[in-house]
Order: C-alpha cells, then structure tokens, then sequence
C-alpha cells in the first residue's frame, strides 16, 4: 500500500500524460518546513534536567523515557517525526546525558529516586496528562510514575523494556550474582558492564548484518560512560536494577488490572530482553497491540518510520477513543 501511494505521488508530481508520458507538472508544492526541537534545561529540586522538546504544547502529550546507556538522544527520530501531531517531551534522568550528575554520595541514585525526580518534572511543566514511551531503564522508571498517578497516564508504548523475568536473557546470571554479592562481583561486573565492547554489544545484538549499524552510536555512549564518576552511577544504580526484578509481580498484577491502552514493539536482536517478553506482556494485556521488529535493543534507531507509523496510529485510535467516552 505505501509503495503504491508512493508511485501515485510521484505520478502528479511528474504529471503523466494520458498517453503515459511525462509532463512538467504545472504546479509546485514548496518543500515542508523541518519541525523545531527545542532544547532546555530546568531545575527539578536542586537538579538541572535537560529536555527535549517539539510540537505544540496544546496537543497531546508523549512522555519519552530512555534507556541505558542512552539518554533523551535516542527519541530524536521521533521528535522530528511526530512533532506535527503531538507533544513530545523527552528528558535526561540524574546522571545521564546533559542533565546534572552529582557524585554518587550526594545524590541516591536508585529507581525510586529517579521515577520521583521524572515524577517532579512533569509537574514543574506542567504536564497534567501523557502517553508513556518506555524504553529500558524508562520501564521501571514509567511503571513507578504510573501506579503513583495512574490518572495521569493515558497509555502506555513500551519498547525493549522488561517487566517480566522470562523476558530476561542468560546475560542475567552474572548480573544476579553481582546483586546477591556486590562485593565479591563489583570488580568483575565493572570491567564489562561499562566497557567499550559490551556497549557495541547492546546495539548489534544477535543482528545478522551488523555492518548496517553506525559505530558512532556506541563510541558516544562509551565516551558519556567515561566521564569522571559516571561508572560509580551507574554501578549504583544498575546495583539497585535487583529492587525492579522483585517488583515485576507487583506490576504485572497493576497491569491486569488496570488494563491501560498498550502498544509493545519489540526489537528481536535484543542481546539483554528476548521476545519471549513481548508474549509475557500479552498474557497479562491481552489487547495490548504487538510488533516483533526487525532490529535489536536500539530499535527506534534501525526503523525509524516503522516505529513512528506504528506509534502514530496508536495514538490516534488510544487517544481518539478516548476523547469519545468522555
């Protein structure tokens, strides 16, 4: 159906003749202004958060929550895609990307402390109402966020984040191990976790052509992860990833009662959460809408226009829906 509108569009813009020849066409449309995206930064109880921001803030609103290692960066393909319709919002937690990052002994840098500073944000701009993008980290951080204010989350899009322990790979084992015994496994899960070939790792994934996938989008996260103390962050925080897995009962058993309006697009390269997770989320959302993607972790990076067709759509019927019962 695309490539068929496609040809069409190309058709009038040629101008074919009767005959099936070319014409110039006798009038031009002029080229469509790129949306803006605003960058901004404002003070979250001591914190500086820096956000991203397009669209008007009258529309709908679509809170993007990122993952690890990344940061708001990640949802620029969105941004500049659905920034027609909707409001996109997509914020840097504590110690990630351009937001502050205060050392590890002064700021608890643990689930529950970031959902509460995201939590704050939406506040402080005001933001009354949203869609939940989830991605990663942005899981935990989004269902804490929403079992708190369950009034204020009109739908959920999760991407690669896990709420299941099928959804875990075997990647796991020496991650529990390092939960069960910080100290006996910190050094050990300190070489890897933040190094330059498990940061390419999360992109390519079980990926057959990994020759399709820029090499920049790992050295920049490796370079962010070898800024002075950011390694203490982030081990403590993924130290605290033990508080998410204990917590999936809790927020498997939300889910199906709460029955909240779901998109889940899963990409298949994942080398951390398998697809057996996206079949975990429909046992307990049997409506939820589900898309097995032909990518890895990163998926928004590899299908862009994909991701952000499929998101639209949601939106349109999710919202549509409900504005229609109200």
């Amino acid at each position: 159906m695309h490539k068929l509108v496609r040809g069409l569009t190309a058709a009038v813009a040629l101008g074919i003749a009767a005959d099936g020849s070319a014409q110039s066409a006798p009038i031009s449309q002029a080229p469509q202004a790129s949306p803006t995206v605003f960058y901004r930064s404002v003070s979250v109880d001591g914190v500086s958060i820096f956000y991203r921001e397009a669209g008007r803030p009258d529309a709908p609103t679509l809170l993007l929550l990122h993952g690890f290692p990344s940061s708001s960066r990640m949802f620029e393909p969105l941004l500049t895609r659905l920034s027609a319709q909707y409001h996109l919002i997509a914020p840097d937690y504590p110690g990630f990307g351009h937001s502050d990052a205060p050392g590890s002994k002064e700021f608890s840098y643990t689930f529950d402390h970031i959902s509460q500073v995201m939590q704050r944000f939406t506040e402080v701009l005001g933001l009354q109402h949203y869609v939940l993008f989830m991605q990663d980290y942005g899981g935990p951080v989004g269902f804490r966020m929403a079992i708190a204010h369950p009034d204020r989350v009109q739908g959920f899009i999760i991407q690669n984040a896990c709420a299941h322990e099928e959804g875990l790979s075997p990647l796991w084992q020496k991650r529990r191990e390092f939960w069960a015994d910080r100290a006996a496994n910190e050094a050990g899960l300190r070489a890897n976790f933040s190094s330059l070939a498990a940061t390419r790792q999360r992109h390519i994934g079980s990926n057959p052509t990994p020759e399709t996938i820029d090499p920049d989008r790992w050295n920049d996260e490796f370079a962010f992860l070898s800024r002075p103390g950011e390694d203490d962050i982030q081990i403590d925080l993924f130290y605290d990833y033990r508080t998410n897995v204990a917590s999936y009962p809790a927020w498997d058993a939300w889910l199906r009662q709460h029955q909240p309006a779901t998109l889940i697009l899963w990409g298949k390269y994942d080398p951390s959460f398998v697809v057996a997770e996206a079949a975990a989320y429909q046992r307990d959302l049997p409506k939820a809408e589900v898309h097995i993607l032909d990518a890895g972790h990163f998926a928004l990076y590899e299908k862009p226009d994909e991701i952000a067709g499929l998101v639209s759509d949601f939106l349109r019927h999710t919202l549509g829906e409900q504005k229609a019962v109200k």
